[in-house]
Parts: C-alpha cells; sequence; structure tokens
C-alpha cells in the first residue's frame, strides 16, 4: 500500500493543488483555457507520441482491448441512460450523465499515472482506452443526448458533430504519428526529440495541476442546488461499476481462451477506476445540459477516487516500478 501511495499521494495531490489555486485566486479563471491548450495541443500529444513511437504497434492498439473496452462503454452508457431518465430527468440529461459513468479521465491523469504505477508497457492499452472514448464513447453520448428533444438536431447529425470534433482533437493524431514512427522505426533529429522530450515531461505536472483548475470552474459557475442522489450514484458507479464490469469482462475473456493478458485487463480496470473525465462538464455546457449535476459527478468522483482508485490498485496487488 505505501507503494502505491508513494504514487498517487502526488498525483493528486497536483490535482488539489490547481484546485487550491484557483479557488484563492492566485491563478484567474482566464488563465484556465491557456492551462488546457498548453497541455491539449502540445504538452499531452508530445507523450502520447513518445509513447506511441517506444511500443510495438500491436501494443498501442491491440483489437482486443479495443473490443472489450469498447463492450463495458456501451453497457456503461446504455445502462445508466435507463436507469437514470425519468419525467425529472431528460434524456440530454441522462446522456451526459451517462458519459460521466463511462469516460475515464485517461487522457489528462490516466496516461502519466498508470505508466508510473505499472511501468510503460501499461502506455499501450491507456492508448486504446483514450481512442475508444474520444471516438465512440463521447460520441454516442452526444447522440443520445439529442434524441427526442425539441428543436434538437437529429442524433445522426449530433453524433456526425462529435466525431468530426474528436477527429479535431490533436490526441488521436499524435497517436497515430507515434504508431507510424514506431512501424517505420523513424526517429525524430536531435533538436526536434529533445524539444518533444521537454514537452512530454511537462505534460504530467501541467496536466494534473489543469485538472485541479478545471474541477474548480465547474464548481463554481454551478447554479442552484442538486440533490446527492442525483450525482452520487453516478459518481460511485464511475468508481466501482465501471471497474468491476471491465475486470468481469476481461476475466471471461481470458476463462474462454482469448489471447489478453492479465496486465492488460489490470491496466483497464484501473482506467476504468479513474474519476469522471473533466472535459464532460464543457460538453455539457455546451450542448445545454444540467452542468450543475454533471459538475458535482466529476468533482464528487475526482475527489472520492483519491481512496477508491488507491484501494482498487492495492487489491490488484500492483506493484510500482
Amino acid at each position: 500500500m505505501q507503494s502505491i501511495l508513494a504514487v498517487t499521494v502526488p498525483f493528486f495531490g497536483l490535482v488539489l493543488c490547481g484546485y487550491l489555486a484557483a479557488r484563492a485566486g492566485l491563478l484567474p479563471q482566464s488563465a484556465i483555457p491557456g492551462l488546457n491548450g498548453f497541455v491539449l495541443y502540445f504538452a499531452l500529444p508530445c507523450l502520447l507520441f513518445r509513447f506511441g513511437s517506444s511500443l510495438p504497434v500491436a501494443e498501442v492498439l491491440n483489437p482486443l482491448v479495443f473490443g472489450l473496452y469498447l463492450i463495458g462503454a456501451l453497457v456503461m452508457v446504455l445502462a445508466t441512460v435507463w436507469l437514470t431518465r425519468s419525467p425529472q430527468v431528460p434524456m440530454k440529461d441522462a446522456a451526459f450523465g451517462a458519459l460521466t459513468a463511462a469516460f475515464p479521465n485517461t487522457g489528462f491523469m490516466g496516461v502519466p499515472l498508470l505508466p508510473a504505477l505499472l511501468g510503460p508497457a501499461a502506455a499501450g492499452p491507456v492508448i486504446t482506452m483514450v481512442l475508444v472514448d474520444l471516438l465512440v464513447t463521447s460520441s454516442l453520448a452526444i447522440a443520445l443526448s439529442q434524441a427526442g428533444g425539441q428543436g434538437a438536431q437529429s442524433p445522426w447529425r449530433a453524433a456526425q458533430r462529435a466525431l468530426r470534433g474528436a477527429l479535431v482533437n490533436p490526441l488521436p493524431w499524435a497517436i497515430a504519428a507515434g504508431m507510424l514512427s514506431s512501424a517505420l522505426a523513424l526517429r525524430l533529429p536531435g533538436p526536434a526529440d529533445a524539444m518533444v522530450g521537454m514537452l512530454a515531461d511537462a505534460a504530467t505536472p501541467v496536466a494534473l495541476f489543469t485538472i485541479g483548475t478545471v474541477l474548480y470552474r465547474a464548481a463554481a459557475t454551478t447554479t442552484g442546488p442538486t440533490p446527492v442522489g442525483r450525482y452520487l450514484p453516478i459518481a460511485l458507479a464511475k468508481l466501482l461499476v465501471h471497474p468491476l464490469l471491465i475486470f468481469t469482462l476481461g476475466a471471461a475473456a481470458m476463462q474462454a481462451g482469448a489471447p489478453i493478458t492479465a496486465f492488460a485487463v489490470t491496466v483497464m480496470v484501473l482506467g476504468a477506476a479513474l474519476p469522471s473525465a473533466s472535459t464532460v462538464s464543457l460538453l455539457a455546457e455546451r450542448y445545454g445540459a444540467d452542468n450543475g449535476c454533471i459538475a458535482r459527478v466529476v468533482v464528487s468522483s475526482t475527489a472520492l477516487a483519491f481512496v477508491s482508485f488507491t484501494l482498487i490498485a492495492w487489491g490488484a496487488g500492483v506493484q510500482p516500478r
């Protein structure tokens, strides 16, 4: 447990530092988009490129990991919509609530945290999970959010718009560039490689700090009370049900003789145990959903994840390398 805490405490501590800095006004809210832009367009793509170029293509994009994790994401989205939709919770709010239950913060938190816990080989399954969530999970939830709404665009058009947005995101392209570099055994020239390395090294602390600032912004901009019963069950589903579902799917695949390793299943389980992606709050705000509830899911899941994620990692027998 102590070895796991030695990794998780600094990671979640940096998130807390970002939250407190924004709350204390040391970092104005107007600076948060700049921090987010630096991580999204510069630091994190370089980190993903470095991971992708250093691993075999089959590890970066494992079809079995892709398929199992996708099944888990689809089950979480559809089950959460079915369980939470009611006359008081329209489809749009239920769909974005479902996205918080199925979309872990693999980009800003998982990409640096899981390799730190499990070694560089964990980057392959994590990158596969990032692709599933960016290209499929978010597109599905956005499409569902448009179903049955008065004056809303059709679900198909909403899904197309979401997919186009995902393709504009630099992260899939950084992954693709890394895979191409690995497949062709290409290496960047010395100065370019050094610059990419410097930006990649900045990704972890800045991304975690940025998560904290985004969480504060989400909490500060919510208006009106939201019953605990609306958001806490979704946060707990994200932290407990999602990893349990992925573990069940992975164990069943291994029992059936599928060529997937226990290590890959462990990475997927820990990835699913991460808190909800902070970007879901931004998407909910953009599409006019109940961002008060969504923000509370994201904030509470992040706060609770320090305990739940650490316990799940300990229960999985993780030995940080």
